[in-house]
């Protein structure tokens, strides 16, 4: 059930999302009951989204918005593997109406060109946002990081279905997805680890927060290499959330590179 561009592109209210840890909100928070309400579709969707509040006029204005079509990377042999240190806990998974956002205890982090970011929580769009060569695939997890100054960085990892093989974090994780509006703990042990592939190249570019406001200057890090999840995971997700992938973005000339 993969999608091309052209029915992603067809579907012009489609949208995507990021949200941030709690209680310390961060750019990548979704917007509380007192902010301007946005959606994936209607008149609140992505096409409106720059109008809907002057806070939120990089959706429109920026000229450096994710998700965006990954085709033509540049291999950069100076670019650093990603250093994982990732640790097994309990998560609070969340239901904020635009995704299921997993809220993960601190410790967990990566380090990037020497610069080490704090994993703050991870979250799901159906379908993937970005697309490699015009191939959009049946799911994405986002995981974002922040670091201590204040940056942003996000690692994409895409799915794609199979029928005989379960990711094991999301058979850890489906059987509590909460209802929108509500949480729910899980008090096993979660390493986020289980979510990235065994081949860690990857294609990365600066891009910005996928939902409302649009924050640019995030550092993106799509890995290449795909994991699989069963149809059974994918349609449970998808019952809660047929479509919350933003549109894809012009690069205006952005540059990706890759690693390898």
């Amino acid at each position: 059930m993969r999608l091309s561009i052209l029915a992603v592109a067809a579907v012009l209210s489609v949208t995507s999302i990021a949200t941030a840890q709690t209680p310390a909100q961060t750019p990548a928070q979704p917007p509380s009951s007192s902010e301007p309400k946005w959606d994936y579709v209607g008149k609140y969707g992505p096409v409106n989204w720059g109008r809907l509040d002057p806070s939120y006029k990089a959706c429109s204005a920026g000229k450096e918005q994710s998700p965006i079509d990954i085709r033509g990377a540049h291999l950069n042999k100076a670019l650093q593997p990603i250093e994982f240190h990732y640790m097994a806990g309990s998560i609070t998974l969340e239901n904020n109406g635009h995704t299921v956002v997993a809220h993960v205890r601190p410790g967990s982090y990566i380090v990037v060109d020497g610069t080490r970011y704090e994993l703050e929580q991870f979250h799901f769009h159906h379908p993937a946002e970005e697309a490699v060569k015009g191939r959009i695939s049946d799911m994405v997890v986002h995981l974002l990081h922040k670091s201590a100054d204040g940056k942003l960085a996000v690692i994409a990892v895409r799915f794609n279905e199979d029928r005989g093989n379960p990711n094991t974090v999301l058979s850890a994780l489906w059987p509590s997805l909460p209802k929108a509006g509500q949480t729910t703990e899980i008090k096993d042990m979660i390493n986020p680890g289980g979510l990235l592939p065994a081949d860690k190249g990857y294609w990365t570019y600066t891009g910005s927060l996928t939902v409302p406001p649009c924050t640019e200057g995030v550092r993106w890090f799509v890995f290449e290499q795909e994991l699989s999840l069963s149809r059974n995971q994918l349609r449970t997700f998808g019952v809660l959330f047929p479509m919350n992938a933003r549109p894809l973005q012009d690069t205006h000339g952005r540059k990706v590179e890759a690693n390898e």
